[in-house]
């Protein structure tokens, strides 16, 4: 009876594409913050589509009010950060459209948010997506999907343990 009470979850959390794009290494996103992983570990994308989607069943932790990144807590307790392209912050907003809020819950492939990133690279920004786990302390990224072509909200990109 207690057995199970103290298993540890071996499951682990797949994490959808939140963007149609190409998968890059984090290594190849030109910005040492993300290339050198000082937010942490993850994946990058080339989006060829604006739509935004949850990439895990949780909450919106985080819309930042720029809204060019926004941050998730999955049910397991794993923390994404999805940066929609690179200074954007900058922006002021400007090519974001966001549909959620902060506290909101979600679901797999659920839109969360629109980038127009074709707008946003016309306005002299790099458009490519970092989607960093922000508690790797806690976590671990397995069976990172690089170097791919990726459907937003439909395919998984990674998979994350417990560490």
């Amino acid at each position: 009876m207690f057995k199970s009470l103290f298993k540890k979850n071996k499951e682990p959390e797949q994490v959808q594409a939140p963007l149609t794009g190409k998968i890059v290494a984090l290594e190849e996103v030109p910005d040492p913050v993300f290339s050198q992983k000082m937010m942490g570990d993850g994946i990058a994308i080339i989006p060829a589509d604006k739509k935004v989607y949850s990439p895990v069943d949780g909450e919106v932790v985080n819309v930042f009010p720029t809204k060019h990144a926004i941050s998730l807590r999955s049910k397991m307790g794993v923390e994404l950060l999805i940066h929609m392209g690179l200074e954007t912050v900058e922006l002021k907003g400007e090519g974001f459209q966001i549909l959620v809020q902060d506290g909101t819950k979600v679901s797999k492939g659920d839109p969360i948010a629109e980038f127009d990133f074709e707008k946003v690279s016309s306005l002299g920004k790099e458009v490519i997506t970092p989607v960093i786990l922000l508690n790797g302390d806690q976590f671990k990224i397995e069976n990172k999907q690089i170097n791919t072509s990726t459907t937003g909200g439909k395919d998984t990109i990674m998979e994350i343990t417990k560490a």
